[in-house]
């Protein structure tokens, strides 16, 4: 895709020479960025501030929840001059339109690591025409070492996703003030956590995941890192349901009881081995398998992904979605964003679990030539995406997820149900 106007720039294979200059702040895309309506500032946290050098002029550069905004520091003057304000106006990006950040560097031929700092790169998609983007990029220069990895830390935390699934679960929100008052305040809450593991091979630690629909969407997601976060997910939310299918596999999984429930079980004198249910089984076309520790609250689902499960009582909520009509599975989908239940429909059942195995059955995951999700070749063969806070985990053969109670703590406090909210994915 095209770049925006930049200056030249001359790589270590053409002979490691300087970067030059960057052009002057009126060939900046900047202009592009602050010929809208800018988003209130007044309200917003301010979450870094510094300077930087922006198209040859130095600049005061401000951070905030949604944006990012510069201003060229300018001399006292004594007298207004309203032709000067209007060239130094402050400038803007929104962060939804920023989708990657790297640290620039200046590289030698003879260097075999990283070359010196120059500063920080933003890469930013624009909107060109209705339903066309372009990207561009935006210079942040500094030679402070420490100066630009507060910066580029801060630029990747907000990048990592728009669903915190476990801050929202805790706080309610994703919000720096609200963890830090939590911490001040002692809140301590314990937190369960699960393992993943697949054939005596430990995986990854985690709180949420989902099979299927969640897994596919998530790897269209990954496969189009150059949009915006909310562009990205909304493309592959369609998408995924554009080509929606079930998948054939097999779910055992181990009821929950609770420590209470087992104690009088014991106290009444019932055998060792009979105080645990067996394990059941079901099988079948799933569209959706979604396994969940935590109420997973999140901007789509404000109520949660399983609003009845809790934080710390050891079990895990199992929802299956079966094979079903494509507008049947889009109303269980709405049903997330309201106070409506959205386990009401005759294809959606819900279990209370400690252990689930699944165990795809199907190759019907296999690669198509006219997709771009799905999963990838191993020599034991195809590999089926899974969804796991927010990650994309590519397994080929059968997960295995168990809980483990109030495996660590965290500062906050569980979140009970929350009240209607107008929140909604704008795909749907």
């Amino acid at each position: 895709m095209p770049r925006g106007r930049r200056g030249r720039r001359v790589s270590a294979l053409e002979g490691g020479r300087e970067e030059e200059a960057p052009p002057a702040a009126g060939a900046l895309p900047s202009a592009q960025w602050a010929s809208g309506q800018q988003p209130e500032a007044a309200a917003e946290l301010v979450l870094l501030r510094g300077i930087f050098e922006i198209g040859r002029d130095s600049c005061d550069v401000v951070l905030s929840e949604r944006a990012l905004r510069w201003q060229p520091i300018r001399p006292e003057r004594l007298t207004g001059d309203s032709k000067y304000d209007f060239l130094h106006k402050e400038e803007f990006v929104e962060l939804k339109d920023i989708f990657s950040v790297k640290l620039k560097r200046r590289y030698s031929i003879k260097q075999q690591r990283s070359g010196t700092l120059l500063g920080i790169t933003l890469f930013i998609c624009l909107k060109k025409e209705q339903n066309k983007l372009k990207d561009s990029t935006l210079d942040l220069i500094n030679l402070s070492e420490d100066h630009c990895d507060i910066w580029f830390r801060q630029f990747k935390k907000i990048l990592a996703g728009s669903t915190n699934v476990l801050a929202h679960s805790l706080h309610g929100v994703s919000h720096v003030v609200t963890a830090t008052l939590h911490i001040i305040m002692g809140h301590i809450q314990p937190v369960d956590v699960c393992t993943f593991s697949t054939t005596g091979k430990f995986l990854r630690f985690g709180f949420s995941a989902m099979f299927g629909f969640g897994g596919r969407a998530l790897a269209v997601a990954e496969n189009h890192r150059w949009m915006s976060p909310k562009q990205r997910m909304d493309f592959a939310i369609m998408k995924a349901l554009a080509k929606l299918k079930p998948e054939e596999c097999e779910i055992s999984f181990l009821p929950f009881n609770s420590s209470q429930d087992l104690e009088e079980r014991r106290a009444q004198g019932y055998p060792k081995s009979d105080c645990n249910d067996q394990w059941q089984m079901i099988q079948g076309q799933f569209l959706n398998v979604s396994i969940m520790a935590i109420p997973c609250q999140c901007s789509v689902a404000p109520r949660g992904l399983a609003p009845n499960t809790r934080l710390n009582n050891g079990s895990m909520a199992l929802i299956t979605a079966r094979n079903t009509s494509r507008p049947e599975f889009i109303k269980h989908l709405k049903r997330y964003a309201s106070i409506k239940n959205q386990f009401n429909f005759p294809f959606v059942d819900t279990y209370t679990v400690e252990e689930v195995k699944v165990r795809p059955r199907s190759n019907s995951s296999g690669p198509h030539p006219e997709e771009d999700h799905g999963p990838c070749e191993t020599a034991s063969g195809n590999c089926f995406p899974w969804n796991v806070d927010g990650d994309l985990m590519e397994v080929a053969s059968e997960v295995h997820v168990r809980v483990h109670p109030r495996l660590i703590n965290l500062y906050g406090r569980s979140m009970e149900e929350m009240n209607d909210s107008k929140v909604t994915c704008s795909c749907l």
